[in-house]
């Protein structure tokens, strides 16, 4: 993802561009090159990396001052579910130097998320081959100057990101790791393997990482697992700030009146098998609509003719197009603190969402809520998995063998959607200002 003037391009599971909101994000390669890139060039250089590591010996203790990093790179909605992994990572090495690597498309979010001091984050920009492969050179040679001796690799479909903690120079390397299980190979370099568990929710699995540090069992997390971690703080956004999105909405979008706001993502980005199928996202505008609540619809740049196609299918409801609409992650969360009820597919605005006052209803299907749920109460989760769901994992680089009927999430009735959705927002009608 990348900030600022958006470029051309499509939007499909090979194209080059999308834009959801203030997000565009840009693939420098096409989806299926990047994963033989992965395959055929990381593993290899994952296995030589093993090789160097078999000569030098490995560090046991992390300094009371030394320098961590945590891996982070491609996933927003991750960033908001490493939270406690943070605040764990602080109460167990109080005066550590922590800094956070990440793609720069996601460095807003992560400065809105305050979990580092801005100038502890590390980026890497993924538009272009040539420009990732400078920035990584750059990141690397970073790392070493400030003296990192723990890196916490916190990704799960990459090997790229095994590799960053190898050539960080820390002595003290943690990572998920398939040990007997079958998985994406990572490198034995990673002298702190934890063993990846499909059935913990990975908030969970990202605080074990945390554990691994200085545990002596085998594998690494052979511990109780902690209860899913409470709801991280939400994001606090000055109330001018708020009031000029209010006023900016009013403007441009003066039939919304003094209407509640309801918006939908109706968008399934690079991984379009994750969306509901879109007669649902109309049905619902429509219902709402006569229930003379405006709705907003949100998503990709290349997703306009989705948000016509609800704005035309509902020509006497107040619909509006909010697609492209909010420049950056902050605007986008000032839109959440005005609008009511969000109802999106599994991905990144539902994981952002959980940080403002808006409820949520969030629809999985391929990927498993089990797994990638946000934290706290504030999110209704619907989910009606079929027999070969969950079919993006770790395990396949997020390479679903579905032929496009996306039979998990047409299971999904678009009545209970609804009324769930009427139910949230008549408690919210009820509950005192």
């Amino acid at each position: 993802m990348h900030f600022g003037p958006e470029p051309t391009g499509s939007a499909t599971e090979d194209g080059l561009t999308y834009r959801l909101g203030p997000f565009i994000i840009i693939d420098f390669m096409r989806l299926s090159l990047q994963r033989n890139i992965d395959r055929y060039l990381g593993a290899p250089i994952c296995r030589v990396l093993s090789f160097w590591a078999r000569l030098q010996k490995p560090a046991d203790m992390l300094p009371p001052d030394g320098g961590i990093v945590v891996i982070l790179l491609s996933e927003m909605g991750s960033l908001v579910l490493a939270q406690p992994l943070f605040r764990k990572i602080k109460s167990m090495w109080p005066g550590a130097r922590l800094h956070v690597l990440v793609f720069e498309r996601n460095r807003e979010a992560l400065e809105l998320l305050a979990l580092v001091p801005p100038e502890n984050i590390l980026t890497v920009r993924d538009q272009s081959l040539s420009g990732f492969a400078r920035d990584s050179f750059r990141a690397i040679a970073k790392m070493r100057r400030i003296g990192i001796d723990l890196a916490i690799d916190a990704e799960l479909f990459a090997r790229i990101s095994s590799i960053f903690s190898f050539l960080s120079g820390a002595g003290i390397r943690v990572g998920f790791h398939p040990h007997t299980q079958e998985g994406l190979y990572r490198g034995d370099f990673i002298n702190r393997p934890v063993l990846y568990n499909p059935y913990l929710h990975i908030a969970v699995q990202l605080l074990s990482l945390a554990d691994a540090v200085t545990s002596t069992t085998t594998p690494k997390n052979k511990i109780v697992p902690a209860q899913l971690p409470p709801a991280p703080p939400p994001i606090a956004v000055e109330a001018d700030r708020i009031n000029r999105m209010r006023q900016r909405l009013a403007a441009d979008f003066p039939q919304i009146g003094g209407r509640r706001l309801v918006l939908i993502h109706p968008g399934g980005g690079i991984l379009p098998i994750r969306a509901w199928p879109l007669a649902n996202y109309l049905r619902i505008a429509r219902q709402l609509g006569k229930r003379d609540i405006a709705v907003g619809v949100i998503g990709l740049a290349a997703d306009k003719p989705l948000a016509e196609r609800i704005l035309q299918g509902s020509p006497h409801m107040v619909s509006i197009d909010l697609t492209g609409y909010t420049r950056t992650v902050e605007e986008l969360i000032q839109l959440f603190y005005l609008a009511d009820l969000l109802i999106t597919n599994d991905g990144g605005p539902g994981h952002l969402a959980a940080l403002t006052p808006i409820e949520t209803i969030m629809l999985f299907g391929p990927e498993t809520p089990l797994l990638y749920r946000p934290l706290g109460d504030k999110t209704a989760i619907f989910y009606e998995p079929v027999a070969c769901a969950p079919c993006l994992t770790a395990y396949n680089h997020r390479n679903s063998p579905c032929d496009g009927k996306n039979i998990c999430m047409q299971r999904i009735s678009s009545d209970r959607v609804l009324q769930e959705a009427l139910a949230v927002l008549k408690q919210k009608r009820l509950s005192p200002a």
